[in-house]
Formats: structure tokens, sequence, C-alpha cells
């Protein structure tokens, strides 16, 4: 089920490597900031200079690492290990960027979602934690169509009109082998300057249509854990009355990534 927000189908394939690697290395470090970020605190003598300055290099931060992942998008071509990089620090900078400034949680979901829907092509992902033990490896470049697109046009659940997600693996460009549809809604923590989206399917569509099956309240969980394609996880969080989720890191013009449930991180490519 893609599903997989952050989960793989076998087979995978890793990228060639780029011929220009040390060029991307050195990129790397001036991108990469340290495995335990901590924010700097502001004291009272603090000017509002330095606090602009501070928040000034965080944005061109994540700046650089959208640069490698818009890169990854388009071709890709780029080295694996420095995706994952680029991944992980744009989820560490954007949570602080959110703390700095509320505003950027409705700006990514705004993205994320647009008026009418918005289409998205995974492209790079590390698969769940799980998954990864099961393979012994991380899984890169995503080999098959999948795509997931998000609709808040919606007024919303409290009006009885869910927003919509819809989750698909093609043969092709065109075929749909699988699709999934339901809702999905969306919570900001400004403390932690955390984004999420939580999300449940009420029905499943086999080959092209060709087969409508309408879905109970924990079945979407439970084909993706026996399948490969969810997070075992997802059923434990349905036996709790939770649903599935993704930390949301970015959207824009561009790009779309998360960390879902499973551990796993992704990069997705906006299509429509």
């Amino acid at each position: 089920m893609i599903v997989l927000r952050d989960t793989p189908t076998p087979p995978f394939f890793t990228s060639e490597k780029s011929p220009a690697k040390e060029e991307i290395e050195k990129e790397v470090v001036a991108v990469v900031v340290e495995e335990k970020l901590e924010s700097v605190p502001v004291s009272a003598s603090s000017t509002a200079d330095e606090s602009t300055d501070e928040s000034n290099t965080i944005l061109q931060q994540i700046d650089d690492a959208k640069k490698i992942l818009y890169r990854a998008a388009e071709t890709k071509k780029e080295d694996p290990d420095i995706v994952v990089a680029a991944l992980l620090t744009l989820e560490k900078l954007s949570r602080k960027a959110n703390q700095a400034d509320p505003s950027r949680a409705e700006q990514t979901l705004s993205a994320l979602s647009g008026e009418g829907g918005v289409n998205w092509r995974l492209i790079f992902t590390t698969g769940t934690i799980d998954t990864q033990k099961k393979l012994g490896t991380k899984v890169n470049y995503f080999p098959l169509k999948a795509t997931q697109s998000f609709d808040s046009s919606p007024s919303g659940p409290e009006d009885g009109n869910p927003w919509l997600i819809t989750n698909g693996i093609f043969l092709g460009d065109e075929f749909a082998l699988v699709k999934f549809e339901g809702d999905f809604d969306w919570t900001f923590t400004p403390k932690s300057g955390l984004t999420k989206v939580t999300f449940d399917f009420s029905r499943i569509q086999l080959f092209n249509g060709l087969l409508d099956i309408p879905l109970k309240k924990g079945e979407a969980a439970s084909l993706g854990a026996k399948s490969g394609l969810g997070s075992e996880g997802n059923i434990k969080l349905n036996a709790k009355g939770k649903r599935a989720f993704f930390n949301w890191i970015s959207a824009d013009e561009k790009i779309a990534t998360a960390r879902g449930g499973g551990g796993g991180i992704a990069l997705w490519k906006r299509i429509s």
C-alpha cells in the first residue's frame, strides 16, 4: 500500500553515483548540521539583529538542503547518502523554523494539498525501520510509479467534509495496480514545531478500478503490514484508537518531504 508513506516495495534500485561526487560532498559539508542540533537560547540582552541573523542562517541552510533534494527529484542521480543527509538536515531545521514562525506550518499545508488537491510522486525513501531490518539495507530511489495526493479544499471534518487522501501504485504511467482512498487530518504543535498528518483509508481499488472494495476501520493498516507496504506499528496504533501518521517536514512548489510512523524518511516530487 503506498501507505508507504515511508515504505518500499522490492525490488528496488539505488541510483548511479554522481560523477561530481567531490563537489557534492563539499556542498553537503556546508549543509549538514551536527547530529544533535540544539536550539540557541536568546537571552534578554540579545539584540533583535542577532535573532534575525540566526533565523536567516537557518533559512539559508534549509534552502541549501532543498537544492540537493530538487536535483534528486529531477534526476534520481544524487548520491543516496547525500540525499539522506539533506533530508535529515531539512527535518531538523524545518522544526526550528516552524517554532520561530508558526505561519510556516500553514504554508506547508497549503503547498501540500492546495486548492482542489495536489499530486505527488514518490522519488526516494529509506523504508521503515522494520523493512530495513528485513532487507538488510535501505531502500533509495523508488523504482515504480507511486503517487500520493492530498486535498484540503473541502470545508473540513468539523463540517462533515473530510479532507481527502489517495495513494496509488502504478504499472507504467496510467494503470493503477492498487489505489487507496481515505481522509486525513493536519495538526501543528507550536512548542515543538512538529507538523503531523494522520490518516486512514476507507476503500481500496485494484487493477485500475476493476475491483472497488470498501474497507472497515483498521483494515488498511492490517493489509499494509501483511503486504510489507505499511508499518506494523499502524496496527498497534489502530488498536489504541489512533490513526497512522506522518511527521510532515516540508512541501513547496517542487517537492515534499516527511517521516513516516515506521521511522522511514521520504521525498516526493510534485506532478500536478
